[in-house]
């Protein structure tokens, strides 16, 4: 507890926290509040760090809709919880790292998603073509605190720091005024969470280890290679034996399945079915981008195309550098003229009246007889906006100019920059 609450490691934390910003916690006290709330009240939490009498605020109950459906529950903590937070992890990393499996990839310094997917493709390019796709049931809100805690206990044994994380764990949860208490889980939200999921599920990686299987784990989504359906089988029934037994938790039947690995996604991509299988975008990242892209699109109806191309940039560009690694060149193609029929479609609407639309496509080109016969042809926003009159008075040469991320071009420069 002393090198949690050693004033360097609790500077570093407090960066941390500010960089990250967040919503407040029950205490409505916010990130640029902090600093002020701090040094009237850093010295006594600190003194109850020490002592061990320190006691966590409930966390914040915020709900947020899953893509595929459901909800997903974030236990938002108070900033200073959060400071707390962050300066044990800063400490205990170090201490869980080498024991850390070489097949996990989430929240560790150095992995990410994309290494996991190129070891998943390597898995598959090695004649591996049935893959055990493992989904936990509610992974986070299912954790056993006692289970976890004895593996934290293992290589941590300060009582203070024991004491002070299961008091996070048992937190209540707050919504609407009222406290729920908690007897299980660990609520994502926190800095603690990612690495407490890791020092559970390090267990459930050792033993695919010792039955010599060849995996890629991030965070609670966990992919196994095999070389046949009977191997896949027989791997789902051990592991679900495994984590029943020894972890508490359950399997999700519904979402797990032994199947061909085209025939799933795996951190938002698949791949081919070709015998060096090829990444490409799972469907599923596709339609959800597209979505996002339509609902910016609605709240925006009345900006300016410069305004809405500035807003749609960063989410452009943020999805493709996420999705760098895809070998299918089609469907960028395909998004990028998707997106640029879009805001065709958005500018038809804002113009309205046919002798408005007549009068830009003449500014943009068109000569006047063709720009009235398109402007009044009757047809929807829609389809005007893959009509050869739009084209022609908006080419994708245009958009370019005005700026607008195209997802090829950008992913052509990040293949180049790699």
């Amino acid at each position: 507890m002393e090198r949690v609450v050693e004033r360097s490691n609790v500077w570093l934390a407090y960066q941390r926290v500010v960089r990250n910003k967040g919503a407040p916690g029950v205490d409505d006290v916010t990130v640029s509040e902090f600093k002020g709330w701090l040094k009237v009240h850093w010295p006594s939490v600190r003194k109850a760090l020490l002592d061990g009498s320190y006691l966590p605020r409930p966390v914040r109950r915020v709900d947020i809709p899953k893509p595929t459906g459901g909800v997903r529950t974030l236990g938002i903590p108070t900033v200073v919880d959060r400071l707390i937070q962050q300066a044990l992890h800063q400490v205990l990393q170090p201490l869980f790292e080498p024991t850390f499996s070489e097949g996990s990839y989430g929240f560790r310094p150095g992995r990410n998603a994309q290494q996991a997917v190129r070891q998943a493709q390597s898995y598959i390019r090695d004649g591996k073509r049935w893959v055990v796709d493992l989904d936990l049931e509610k992974f986070f809100d299912r954790v056993n605190h006692d289970v976890l805690m004895a593996r934290v206990a293992r290589r941590v044994s300060d009582v203070r720091v024991l004491k002070l994380i299961r008091r996070f764990l048992v937190a209540g949860m707050m919504r609407d005024g009222v406290i729920e208490a908690r007897t299980e889980g660990t609520p994502q939200g926190g800095p603690l969470s990612p690495l407490l999921s890791n020092i559970l599920l390090t267990d459930l990686d050792r033993e695919l280890e010792t039955r010599q299987l060849a995996f890629c784990r991030y965070a609670d989504d966990c992919n196994v290679y095999v070389s046949s359906r009977v191997a896949g089988e027989r791997v789902m029934r051990g592991v679900r034996t495994f984590l029943e037994e020894a972890l508490h938790l359950r399997i999700n039947a519904a979402k797990s399945a032994v199947a061909r690995p085209w025939q799933r996604k795996f951190l938002g991509y698949s791949v081919t079915a070709h015998r060096q299988s090829r990444l490409r975008i799972a469907p599923e990242s596709v339609r959800r981008l597209m979505e996002k892209i339509r609902e910016q699109l609605r709240q925006g109806r009345g900006r300016s195309l410069s305004r809405t191309v500035e807003v749609l940039n960063p989410l452009l560009r943020g999805w493709i550098t996420y999705f760098q690694l895809t070998e299918s060149r089609q469907v960028l193609e395909l998004l990028d003229g998707w997106v640029r029929r879009r805001l065709r479609c958005l500018l038809w609407r804002q113009w309205k009246r046919p002798r408005t639309r007549a009068r830009k496509l003449v500014a943009l080109g068109l000569d006047a007889e063709r720009a009235w016969l398109s402007a009044g042809n009757g047809h929807g926003p829609w389809w005007n906006a893959g009509g050869p009159h739009m084209h022609q008075a908006l080419p994708a040469a245009y958009f370019t100019r005005m700026g607008l991320v195209s997802l090829l071009h950008a992913q052509q420069r990040l293949q180049c920059v790699r």
